[in-house]
């Protein structure tokens, strides 16, 4: 929870133009915005889960910019280039202050002396082990700070998403270990920007449709350019809980096991439960994961057949087939 908005708030030296709507940038689901009038809030997300719990909220929420805006705020994420292209991105819509919060952790002491060389800064606030600080918007001095796509052997990457400046050895040891007759209906659950949808679009035949399930809304939209074959579906939403229109024959994944910096495996086993209840009753589940992670288990309660196809000293990849009926779990 960061309570430095609110405190600036109330010590007076900061404060928001009279009306118009103020932008928050990727806040996290803590971050305390009671301070300020929700109906003058649009919160910019593009993380399915976060973005429908601030809508359950009552907020206005949206996976793009507003043209303009009164004020904005920079909720810091961990990347350093993707901070600055929101940072970038805030000074060119804002008529009025840009604020920028986030921990030390995140970087914000590095980002403040960024900002210090380019403009006057106001503050900072200091509290909770992070700052926010401000400054009056002007978008030419940010230019060279908005985000640029990025080339991997011919894919596109932007600032931010999972495995942005080259492809993820573990997806790479999973495209190997798949095998040429995937079934009619597909479906990469954290389908990231599309490695994995292309390659397989590409290469195994009898695919009919691939449904490409990612909560990252830009990593979404880079999968929208890496993949053009008509067969591919995008999907936006929690690879968790979506359901196709009908059993899946394969799905393919390599799931994330971190919430912040924390490890998670529940992550993981709550994508092989969807996994498992998607898949027709003869389907068929691919996954790589770290080889430290604890995923054997789960795939032995929800799958009649489980075995390890191959990997290293630092990554496995799984194979189960034939999902269990709820009664024959453990």
């Amino acid at each position: 929870m960061s309570p430095r908005l609110t405190l600036a708030l109330d010590q007076g030296t900061l404060s928001f133009p009279d009306g118009g709507d103020i932008l928050v940038d990727t806040p996290a689901l803590s971050f305390d915005l009671t301070a300020l009038d929700a109906g003058r809030v649009i919160i910019r997300h593009g993380f399915w889960p976060d973005a429908e719990a601030w809508a359950a909220r009552g907020y206005r929420v949206t996976q793009t910019r507003p043209e303009r805006v009164a004020a904005a705020i920079v909720a810091l994420p961990r990347a350093k280039d993707q901070a600055r292209a929101m940072i970038a991105a805030a000074a060119a819509c804002s008529d009025g202050p840009v604020i920028v919060d986030g921990a030390k952790t995140d970087g914000v002491d590095s980002i403040l002396k960024d900002v210090r060389k380019r403009c006057p800064v106001y503050g900072p606030v200091n509290k909770a082990h992070g700052k926010l600080f401000w400054f009056d918007a002007d978008a030419d001095l940010f230019a060279d700070w908005i985000a640029k796509p990025r080339k991997i052997d011919g894919f596109t990457t932007v600032p931010g998403v999972f495995s942005a400046d080259g492809i993820d050895p573990a997806s790479r040891m999973l495209l190997e270990h798949l095998p040429d007759n995937l079934g009619p209906r597909v479906a990469d659950l954290g389908a990231g920007w599309g490695y994995l949808a292309a390659h397989l679009l590409r290469d195994r035949p009898g695919i009919e449709t691939l449904f490409s399930v990612e909560a990252d809304h830009a990593a979404l939209d880079c999968a929208r350019t890496n993949v053009t074959d008509p067969r591919a579906q995008f999907i936006w939403s929690d690879a968790r809980i979506w359901t196709p229109p009908a059993p899946l024959s394969s799905v393919v994944m390599n799931p994330p096991f971190h919430t912040a910096r924390a490890a998670d495996p529940a992550l993981g086993q709550a994508f092989i439960a969807n996994a498992a209840r998607i898949l027709s009753g003869s389907g068929r589940l691919w996954l790589v994961a770290n080889r430290h992670l604890p995923y054997e288990a789960t795939l032995t309660n929800l799958f009649r057949d489980v075995s390890e196809l191959g990997g290293d000293s630092r990554f496995k990849v799984l194979h189960a087939q034939r999902p269990k009926s709820k009664k024959s779990r453990a």
